[in-house]
Parts: C-alpha cells; sequence; structure tokens
C-alpha cells in the first residue's frame, strides 16, 4: 500500500547495525512497539553477491540488528565487486574492482530465495535496477521479487518503471523523493526541486512545505516514499502529508518538471564509478 515507509539504513555499507541493533532490542523489548509493527528492510551490498555469501551476510545482518528475520532484503545494485577486499574494492589506478566470479543474476537470487524459505526474510526485492534486468530476474524467479527502490523525484519520475512495477504486481519506493539537497553526490549545476518555482506555487496553493509537495508526489502515485533527514522537525514535517493532496493538474506539472533539466531528466545518484561493469544499470 502507499504511504511513508520507515527504512532503516540496513546495508553494511553504513557500517551502523550493531547501533541499530541496540535500540531494536531495547524498543522491542519494552513492549510498546511490537516487532511485527515495524517494515525493516535491509541491502545485500555488492561483493556479497556470490550465492555463498548472501545467507552469511544476512546473518551478520540479523544477528547485528537483534532480529529474527528481515520484512524485506534487496539487493542493493545490479552490479557485483570483488569480495575480501573492503566495501569498495579499488585497483592500483582507483578503479572499482568488479567481482572475477561474476555471479549471475539466477545465482545470488536463489541465494535469496533460500533465505525466504528459511524464515529469515518475508520478502525479497531489487535496487536500482533497470526493465531489462528485472525482466531478467522475472524469467527464472520462483519467488518473484516484490519491490524495487529507485530513485524517484519529478526530476527522474521513473514513470515508466512505476507502470512496469504495477504490471508485475510489485511495489515501488521512492529513494532521494526531494532531489538530494543537500548529497554528497549533488552536482554543482544540478537544479534545487525545493527551490523550483512550480513546485512553491503548489506548495502555496495547498499550505504546505515545498518538501512536503514532492513527498506527497510520491503517495498520490501511489508509492512509498523514504526522505531522508537528521533534523528532527524536518521528519516529522515529512511525515505530516496526509491532509492534503495533489489534483490532476498539480501531478501533470510535476510528471512534466523533468523537461526542464533534460529529456531524460537529473539522475543525482549515478554511481559513474560502475560504469564499466556489463550490470550498470543506467544509460
Amino acid at each position: 500500500s502507499s504511504g511513508i515507509n520507515a527504512e532503516w539504513p540496513l546495508r553494511p555499507g553504513y557500517q551502523n547495525e550493531q547501533e541499530i541493533g541496540a535500540v531494536f532490542s531495547k524498543m522491542f523489548g519494552k513492549g510498546d512497539i511490537k516487532r511485527e509493527e515495524v517494515f525493516i528492510t535491509g541491502k545485500l551490498w555488492n561483493t556479497f553477491h556470490r550465492p555463498e555469501e548472501v545467507e552469511v551476510t544476512c546473518d551478520v545482518t540479523l544477528s547485528d540488528l537483534q532480529l529474527d528475520y528481515l520484512d524485506l532484503y534487496l539487493i542493493h545494485w545490479p552490479v557485483s565487486l570483488q569480495p575480501g577486499m573492503g566495501l569498495i574494492p579499488m585497483d592500483e589506478n582507483k578503479v572499482s574492482m568488479l567481482d572475477s566470479k561474476a555471479p549471475t543474476f539466477a545465482e545470488t537470487w536463489g541465494a535469496l530465495e533460500k533465505l525466504v524459505e528459511a524464515g529469515k526474510c518475508k520478502n525479497i526485492g531489487l535496487s536500482n535496477f533497470n526493465i531489462a534486468q528485472i525482466e531478467e530476474v522475472l524469467s527464472f524467479a520462483k519467488i518473484k521479487p516484490a519491490n524495487l527502490q529507485v530513485e524517484s523525484h519529478p526530476h527522474l519520475p521513473n514513470l515508466e518503471l512505476l507502470e512496469f512495477c504495477k504490471k508485475h504486481g510489485m511495489s515501488f519506493v521512492a529513494y532521494s523523493p526531494l532531489g538530494n539537497p543537500g548529497s554528497v553526490f549533488r552536482k554543482e549545476d544540478q537544479a534545487n526541486l525545493l527551490q523550483d518555482e512550480d513546485v512553491l506555487k503548489i506548495a502555496q496553493k495547498h499550505g504546505v512545505s515545498a518538501g512536503q509537495v514532492l513527498i506527497r508526489y510520491q503517495v498520490d502515485k501511489g508509492n512509498a516514499v523514504i526522505p531522508k533527514s537528521v533534523t528532527p522537525s524536518r521528519i516529522e514535517e515529512n511525515l505530516n502529508v496526509f491532509r492534503f493532496s495533489l489534483d490532476a493538474g498539480d501531478m501533470e506539472t510535476l510528471n512534466n518538471l523533468y523537461k526542464k533539466v533534460g529529456p531524460e531528466g537529473f539522475r543525482t545518484c549515478g554511481a559513474p564509478q560502475w560504469k564499466h561493469s556489463p550490470k550498470y544499470p543506467f544509460l
């Protein structure tokens, strides 16, 4: 269903799973919040795509989080990196090292399916995969991907990908819904969605902030959405988007904002360091 999806960044790249696990233990231990009331997503990082690495990696995540299961486990990126050399393996020329064994999607996905069969994950899915790559997974999957998580905002609405997911019964989670205004990935010439005049006009019309418009845009498309903030007041504001909705004119305007920044829109998290991979997902 659509709505706000509270997601903790539980992938090994953040190296924070033990700290979050201590919070979960305290939170669920009190009994005020039950485990089944919280939807927790984890991600399989690029260096753990070999099938023999998948369950081991998931077990470490569950142990660190002090959990018995994850609600959703995603392959974070389609690109496989060389294991055993840290999370961002580089060669002597500072070029990302691709996995020498080049595990196939079928091998990695099959290992994820075993996690579902073992009760360690309720659902499995994909992140940052393109349509052709998802079609490949669908061609052999015994357990279909339940979810796709990708960058989505009016500068990169990903409408074709969204329709594909709807057709195949996959939920759609939008990350970077505000267009990454404070991200290290942000480019100098990147237009700021929060300052776009059309977004500001819609915000003024509804008596809300530009950020709330951009989050509601995802909700009204039927998507879950994971805005990121470290500011308590903004976190609260980001959740307060259910007292208004966008009309058809608003949605039409927002769906076409990408044309201001180029025919294909503007991607803020393009991971260009992996363009030499045959599994690189973006054009």
